[in-house]
């Protein structure tokens, strides 16, 4: 493969949650070939509503935020992420698709993400290695951004999982193991009250 050629962007057309999408990435976005198993198998456990107001923490390119966001036709979806490169590309991607009910933001975490309105969702198909500090701030600012019976899911590499249940019940008090795979788990958290 030439160098003009590595340039170009990668198209991946996928099926996600009964959704058919097309995404356009470039090398140096995560799973820049294909869609990530722990982002499929978090779209194959994860309940979307019509309504749901969600936000996508980490979002790349934008399969897991623009997913939801197609599922639920009456709400919205923020995504966000740190890489400018990841911000341009979910925009081109949510244009691609159709798809108006977001908006995308440059942020570390929650940021610079407008405090309005609450959420009822946030997901994340977190990162191995960016540090447990990073996972405290998000999951504190995510409990502060939900709305009561809003919940946080995750999906992790398996070797977290005891991590992020704990880190679960420091924040929220609970945590729920939604579906663990061969080499990736499901974690919920609900706020309650």
């Amino acid at each position: 493969m030439s160098l003009s050629d590595l340039r170009k962007d990668l198209t991946i057309d996928a099926e996600l949650s009964g959704e058919r999408l097309s995404f356009l990435t470039t090398w140096g976005l995560f799973s820049p070939r294909n869609i990530d198993s722990g982002t499929e198998l978090l779209l194959d456990y994860l309940e979307v509503a019509e309504d749901e107001t969600a936000l996508d923490m980490g979002c790349g390119y934008g399969p897991l935020g623009l997913t939801i966001a197609r599922k639920a036709i009456h709400g919205s979806v923020q995504l966000v992420d740190k890489d400018f490169v990841a911000v341009e590309y979910t925009q081109t991607n949510a244009k691609r698709n159709g798809i108006n009910n977001v908006n995308v933001y440059l942020s570390n975490g929650f940021s610079a993400v407008p405090q309005a309105p609450a959420l009822s969702l946030v997901v994340s198909n977190l990162p191995a290695k960016v540090g447990n500090e990073f996972f405290q701030i998000a999951f504190q600012d995510a409990y502060d951004r939900l709305q009561p019976g809003g919940r946080i899911v995750v999906v992790t590499i398996n070797g977290l999982r005891t991590f992020i249940k704990r880190s679960f019940f420091d924040v929220f008090g609970n945590a729920k193991k939604l579906k663990q795979g061969k080499s990736y788990t499901i974690t919920m958290a609900i706020k309650e009250g």
